[in-house]
């Protein structure tokens, strides 16, 4: 039976297959994590508190894929496979998709506009991302 991951790799498509990494994996995850922990700093704006979060979100949401031998041809695949990849439904990537549009908009229309409550839901939705890869064990190294 051809999983879901499998139907979205290949040529012209959204993944590409390639065998995980424990390194790669291990500094995935470790980034993600320091980026969520950082982005609870009240000290910082929030424009840069969301930044934080929302790469952390993507690096944890990237080692999950790559936990199950992908690589993304774009960003917003790694937040669309939750389902498939760490087993977290709407709740989480709604939030995560949402953030992503508006990253988009700050990044490349220079209109980043973030508020106290999306940011509280995108630190929430990537702390349920950060306990369910942190729930993986290491990946195995291919031969």
């Amino acid at each position: 039976m051809t999983s879901p991951l499998d139907s979205l790799a290949g040529p012209g498509r959204s993944l590409a297959a390639e065998p995980s990494d424990a390194r790669e994996f291990a500094g995935l995850k470790r980034s993600g994590l320091v980026r969520l922990q950082d982005a609870a700093y009240t000290g910082l704006s929030l424009e840069g508190r969301f930044d934080l979060a929302y790469n952390a979100a993507h690096a944890l949401c990237l080692a999950a894929l790559r936990w199950h031998g992908y690589r993304p041809v774009n960003r917003y695949i790694v937040f669309q496979v939750l389902p498939h990849t760490l087993n977290l439904g709407p709740k989480v990537w709604r939030v995560l998709a949402k953030c992503h549009d508006v990253r988009n908009l700050g990044e490349y229309e220079g209109d980043l506009t973030v508020d106290e409550r999306l940011l509280t839901d995108l630190i929430t939705a990537c702390q349920a991302v950060a306990d369910a890869v942190g729930a993986l064990p290491p990946p195995e190294e291919s031969e």
